[in-house]
């Protein structure tokens, strides 16, 4: 966009004021709609796609494991009506991608890595004593005034669930509110292991 250049070039101010004739001879631009940017510099379409994309960075910023489906989810919370495609175009021309996103550098004879789990763990769901291992997942419950998130920690040894938080957004303090929860139930918890998968739900990994 030169129109800034234009008008800057022509402002009174300016220490070598150049017309405005002069400068859109030289830049090749029309003269016509250069005047009517300068009476509307900011389209109703370029604001719209500006709060649009001010809603995904505010959720990219408060979630950065989520991905754009997710960002718009929150964007959407807030007002913000916006299309899925629209929403991955954004955050693609602002990288604003998750954290724990596919790797780059895959190809179709790479090698796979280490299975994603806690290495502390290995599978083995057993625990001798209370406040040892715990286990964490979310799941989501589709309600009639739209999703609910649950999110519970699970003491192994006793098989009981030992904390929880519940929310209508799929956000990381979900998961923190269910391990404060824990944590306030046990007291002293020093040692435990937690852990879960690293699926969709980013909260926990």
């Amino acid at each position: 966009m030169m129109y800034p250049l234009v008008r800057e070039l022509a402002a009174a101010a300016a220490p070598h004021r150049v017309p405005v004739a002069v400068t859109c001879r030289v830049l090749g631009l029309a003269r016509q709609p250069y005047y009517r940017w300068l009476a509307s510099p900011v389209t109703g379409s370029e604001l719209a796609e500006a709060y649009r994309a001010n809603a995904l960075f505010d959720a990219h910023r408060d979630d950065p494991e989520f991905g754009h489906r997710f960002l718009l989810d929150e964007a959407r919370v807030t007002g913000e009506p916006i299309a899925e495609r629209t929403a991955w175009r954004i955050c693609r021309d602002n990288g604003w991608w998750s954290v724990f996103g596919k790797r780059k550098d895959r190809g179709k004879n790479a090698k796979a890595g280490p299975p994603v789990h806690d290495d502390l763990v290995r599978r083995d769901f057993t625990a001798d004593g209370p406040n040892q291992l715990w286990l964490t997942d979310i799941t989501e419950h589709a309600t009639g005034e739209g999703k609910l998130y649950l999110c519970a920690v699970k003491d192994m040894h006793s098989g009981r669930i030992v904390g929880y938080s519940i929310d209508a957004r799929m956000k990381s303090s979900l998961a923190v509110r269910a391990l404060e929860s824990a944590v306030a139930r046990r007291g002293q918890v020093a040692g435990c292991t937690v852990h879960s998968d690293r699926g969709a739900q980013g909260g926990f990994n």
